[in-house]
């Protein structure tokens, strides 16, 4: 991490925008992890819906005994810290791995990009062991910047994205179908898991913070949510695959709020 981006990340925990969604996802993955290892010794096998070029699962790799990824397109690159990979286009391709493959499943920032958000989280669950848990992570409509940002057409969202994103590889094209808490919460629900957790974090100041500009936007951004967890930036939720049960029909997302 640059000096300069340690000074703004240092302003945004002096002004209380904490925890971050990187420690609250590390907790989530770090229980799901655990409860894997306790229910299947020997057997936690985990998937990273949407790997790109790394996972925030790496950091449990001594107990993850098969780390599997899959993307829409193939890695320019080889992953090292995977077992498997494997180009997957999760709204689709149903049949990619056997029901009951995975202890814990993880989605980082791949639901907006979802055409059908309800289709990919029914062949989640179909992949998943019961008892077995999906975590997400995604971007919350609800708060006014990433709705403008979600609503822009295409083309200007497509000049925009390079500002705002880390390196061009990481603008991919965005849906946002799917992304409020309540639609989330009803899709999950739809797919058939239990026990769904959700919270709101306010990430825009560090997703934004490559340039001081979108720093400052992103900050401001944070704060005018800071009061009002509903409209938080970012969407973290966790959701268990009961036991015994058979995947669910889909149900349609509801229409994302303007």
């Amino acid at each position: 991490m640059t000096a300069s981006k340690r000074r703004r990340y240092d302003l945004v925990r002096r002004l209380g925008i904490e925890p971050t969604i990187a420690a609250r996802l590390r907790t989530t993955l770090g229980r799901a992890v655990d409860a894997a290892a306790q229910r299947s010794p020997g057997e936690v096998t985990v998937l990273d819906a949407g790997c790109g070029r790394t996972s925030p699962l790496i950091q449990f790799r001594d107990r993850i005994d098969r780390f599997v990824g899959v993307d829409i397109h193939a890695p320019e690159t080889p992953l090292p810290y995977l077992d498997e990979f494997a180009t997957v286009d999760l709204c689709a391709d149903a049949a990619s791995f056997r029901e009951g493959s995975f202890e814990v499943v993880l989605s980082n920032f791949t639901i907006e990009h979802f055409a059908d958000p309800p289709k990919a989280l029914v062949n989640l669950y179909r992949w998943l062991r019961p008892g077995g848990t999906l975590v997400i992570t995604t971007v919350n409509r609800r708060h006014p910047f990433v709705n403008a940002y979600l609503s822009f057409p295409d083309a200007a969202r497509h000049r925009i994205q390079p500002l705002v994103k880390a390196s061009a590889a990481d603008a991919h094209p965005l849906v946002g179908v799917c992304n409020d808490p309540e639609t989330v919460t009803g899709a999950l629900a739809g797919a058939g898991f239990e026990r769904v957790e959700l919270e709101t974090i306010g990430n825009l100041a560090r997703a934004w913070g490559r340039r001081l500009p979108t720093f400052a936007i992103g900050l401001a951004g944070d704060l005018i949510a800071q009061g009002s967890p509903s409209r938080r930036s970012t969407i973290l939720a966790s959701a268990v695959k009961p036991a015994g049960a058979s995947p669910a029909a889909v149900k349609p997302a509801r229409a994302p709020r303007r």
